[in-house]
């Protein structure tokens, strides 16, 4: 009689038809964050004639960049199940590296696009370390991504020295301000962010790997396949998605700032969960979360429009990540008997 394992590495074939593969098509519940986003849209546009003007609908689309970034990094990091926190650290880091890099008010550096290339390194690097330290230490992957944080956070605290580097480089902040096609080219930047990160999903090994980690674990591991490496991988991903972000940050703000990224790893999880990305793993993806992004930017930009107070907008946040999750999760209440 054979082991699982090796009937697993004799019968490949067997074991990947048992693995959780992306969904075709479109089901009730895809089709149901683009509903809601159509929805939530028409409500407002009727609501307030500000809201429906094609500036505005511009700067939705710009608001939306950053966030959209962050987003195509955490998808990833959710589809396989874990969690990630290490984002405001990572792109504070990112921030103020590329801030002391490119022409700048503190130093002589003039490195232009390589300054940027460097600091979306760092940020991978910082992304790699949570990876790395999840597979070694098998720590849950919210405890060392919150310490990865704290390090970028770190990092980002020394470079800035409390001096606010202030950027003067034409190109970096030509990305906020110059305009193609009504959108900001950071807008640009983050919709090509999207498609690289859609392309990965869908037909790149890593892509459907992360799905088979978040789906079944084990049953990946018992074909053969070595998991460690694509955790490390994604994690590494990751960072790089969110080393960009910090740098579009800068590029708006035209400084770089340690805290250039507080708040955007809930703003990130709560934009894929509802669109439909599973914090529970091996469900939703790239797409799914960017139309979370859109719902989550109209109705924020919509609630600004109609007039309600600031301090609300956050609680009506919390209430549609609460939503969107126990919706999503009753599905999967069967497969799911422990709350973890």
């Amino acid at each position: 009689m054979t082991s699982p394992t090796e009937a697993g590495a004799a019968d490949p074939e067997v074991v990947n038809a048992q693995r959780p593969q992306p969904r075709r098509g479109i089901s009730l519940r895809d089709a149901g964050p683009p509903i809601a986003l159509i929805v939530i849209f028409g409500v407002f546009a009727v609501l307030s004639s500000d809201f429906r003007t094609l500036s505005n609908v511009q700067n939705v689309l710009d608001a939306a960049a950053v966030l959209a970034v962050v987003t195509c990094g955490i998808s990833f990091v959710l589809m396989m199940g874990s969690i990630d926190l290490s984002a405001p650290g990572i792109m504070g880091a990112a921030a103020i590296t590329v801030a002391l890099l490119v022409a700048n008010n503190r130093n002589g550096n003039d490195l232009g696009l390589l300054g940027v290339v460097v600091a979306v390194l760092l940020a991978a690097g910082l992304g790699c370390l949570s990876g790395i330290a999840l597979v070694v230490l098998k720590v849950p992957s919210f405890m060392t991504t919150l310490g990865v944080s704290a390090v970028g956070l770190g990092l980002a605290t020394l470079m800035f020295a409390g001096v606010q580097p202030n950027v003067t480089d034409p190109m970096l902040e030509g990305w906020a301000v110059d305009r193609f096609l009504g959108l900001a080219h950071l807008t640009w930047i983050a919709v090509a962010c999207v498609l690289v990160g859609w392309l990965v999903q869908r037909y790149s090994r890593l892509g459907r790997y992360a799905f088979a980690i978040g789906g079944a674990e084990e049953v990946l591991a018992l074909s053969g396949v070595k998991v460690a490496p694509y955790k490390v991988a994604v994690f590494t991903m990751a960072g790089a998605f969110y080393g960009l972000a910090g740098v579009l940050v800068t590029s708006q703000l035209g400084a770089g700032l340690v805290q250039a990224g507080k708040g955007y790893d809930f703003s990130a999880i709560t934009a894929a969960v509802v669109g439909g990305t599973l914090l529970i793993g091996g469900r939703g993806g790239i797409l799914h979360s960017a139309v979370g992004v859109l719902l989550v930017t109209v109705l924020t930009n919509g609630l600004v429009q109609v007039g309600v107070s600031p301090y609300w907008q956050g609680g009506v946040q919390g209430l549609i990540v609460v939503a969107a999750v126990a919706a999503a999760v009753i599905p999967q209440r069967r497969r799911n008997q422990v709350t973890k």
